[in-house]
C-alpha cells in the first residue's frame, strides 16, 4: 500500500520510468551513476553561476530585489538576521565534534587512519556549502555523490587490506556531514517562512539529534532482530549495502574485479543516461516530457520490480480518477495517498513486535518458478 500511495503522488513519468526500468532488468550500475554524474555537474554549474552573480552584485548598496520586497518579507528577513547564530558557535562546535571523531572513529574502525578523518573534516565544509547551495537551487541533495567520491579515493589510498572498510566508513562520514548541511538549509528556510527563530531551531535540532543517538540504534536492532535484513531473497534486501561494498572493492582492486563485459555494458548505459538527460533539458517541452528518467529506471534494477508495479497501479488510479472527476481527484488524491502510506508505515511496529514473538500469519502466498 505504501508504494501505491507513493505512485498516486509521483508524476506519471516517474512511475512509467520505474516500470520501464523494471522491464529492462540489465545494466545495473551506470544508469544510476551516469544520471547522478549529469545532475551533479549540472548542479555545480548552476551553483557556480549563481555564486558569480552574487559576488558581482555584492558591492551594490541597493538591490532591485530588496526594493520590490513586500513588508512581510522584510519582516521575515529582519527577524531571521536578528536571531542569527554567531559564527564562533559554528566554528567551535565543528572543531569540538571533529576532535571527538578523530579520536573515536579510528578506535571503532582501525582500518580508517586518523589522518584520513582529519582530511575528511577539512574538506567537508566546502563540500557541504556546495551541496547546500545546490540543493537550494535545484531541490536535489547530492550528498551520496560526494560520499561515492570519498569512497573511491579512500579505498584506493588505504590499499587492499584496509581499503574496503576505510572506503565505506569514509563514505558514510562525508555523506553524513554533507547531507545534514542540506537538511539544515531546508529547515532554516522553513523557519524563515514561519517567522521561527534560527537559534530555537538549532537548539531543537541538537535535542532531536541527541534523542536520535538513542532511538536510532534501538530501532535498528529491533528490525535486525525481528527481520532478516540483508537477505537477497527476503523482504528487506538492503541492496545499497551490496552496491557500496562492491564500489569499495572496485576502488581497491580496479576494473579487474568486474565481471566479463561488465565495463562495456556500463559504458553503454552510461551514455544512454547522459543522452536521455540532454534530450530532456534541450528538446522542446512537448517532446522532453516523454523521455524516461534514467534515475527512476535504475532503481528497479537494484531493488526489484515489485514496487514499480505498485506505483504504476497508484498512477493508473490517479489517471482514472482525473478522467472521472478532475476537481474531486485534485482534492482527494493527496489524502488517499497519505492514508495508504501512513497506514502501511504504522503497521511496521506491530509487525516487528509480532515477529519478535515468532507470530506468523495463518495464510501465506508465494510464487515459485516452474521446472
Amino acid at each position: 500500500m505504501t508504494y501505491i500511495g507513493a505512485g498516486m503522488i509521483c508524476p506519471h513519468l516517474v512511475n512509467l520510468s520505474l516500470l520501464l526500468g523494471a522491464v529492462l532488468s540489465w545494466g545495473v550500475m551506470w544508469p544510476l551513476i551516469g544520471d547522478g554524474l549529469y545532475n551533479f555537474l549540472k548542479i555545480l554549474f548552476f551553483t557556480a553561476r549563481n555564486i558569480h552573480a552574487k559576488v558581482k552584485n555584492s558591492n551594490r548598496k541597493t538591490s532591485p530585489d530588496n526594493q520590490k520586497q513586500l513588508p512581510d518579507d522584510l519582516h521575515r528577513n529582519e527577524l531571521f538576521n536578528r536571531e542569527s547564530i554567531p559564527i564562533w558557535v559554528a566554528c567551535a562546535g565543528y572543531t569540538f565534534f571533529s576532535v571527538i571523531s578523530v579520536i573515536v572513529i579510528p578506535q571503532m574502525f582501525p582500518e580508517l587512519k586518523w589522518y584520513y578523518v582529519v582530511v575528511a573534516y577539512i574538506l567537508a565544509p566546502s563540500l557541504s556549502f556546495c551541496n547546500a547551495y545546490g540543493a537550494g537551487l535545484t531541490d536535489m541533495n547530492m550528498a551520496y555523490n560526494y560520499g561515492k567520491v570519498a569512497l573511491f579515493v579512500l579505498a584506493a589510498l588505504s590499499g587492499k587490506e584496509n581499503g574496503v572498510v576505510a572506503g565505506l566508513v569514509g563514505c558514510g562520514l562525508i555523506k553524513s556531514i554533507v547531507s545534514i548541511s542540506s537538511d539544515l538549509m531546508h529547515d532554516f528556510k522553513t523557519g524563515h517562512l514561519t517567522l521561527t527563530s534560527p537559534r530555537s531551531m538549532l537548539l531543537s535540532q541538537a535535542i532531536g539529534t541527541a534523542i536520535g543517538c538513542i532511538v536510532a540504534p534501538l530501532t535498528f536492532f529491533l528490525f535486525y532482530k525481528a527481520f532478516d535484513l540483508g537477505n537477497p531473497d527476503g523482504e528487506y534486501k538492503a541492496p545499497y549495502a551490496l552496491i557500496y561494498r562492491n564500489m569499495a572493492i572496485l576502488g581497491v582492486q580496479g576494473f579487474s574485479a568486474l565481471p566479463q563485459y561488465c565495463l562495456q555494458l556500463c559504458y553503454g548505459f552510461f551514455s544512454f543516461a547522459i543522452a536521455a538527460n540532454l534530450l530532456r533539458d534541450f528538446t522542446p517541452k512537448n517532446i522532453g516530457k516523454w523521455i524516461p528518467l534514467p534515475m527512476a529506471m535504475a532503481v528497479p534494477f537494484l531493488v526489484g520490480a515489485y514496487f514499480a508495479i505498485d506505483m504504476c497501479v497508484g498512477s493508473l488510479a490517479v489517471f482514472a480518477w482525473h478522467k472521472l472527476n478532475r476537481k474531486k481527484a485534485s482534492l482527494m488524491v493527496p489524502a488517499v495517498a497519505s492514508g495508504l502510506i501512513c497506514g502501511d508505515g504504522l503497521w511496521l511496529l506491530p509487525s516487528s513486535i509480532l515477529a519478535l514473538f515468532k507470530v506468523r500469519p495463518p495464510i501465506c502466498m508465494t510464487f515459485l518458478a516452474t521446472t
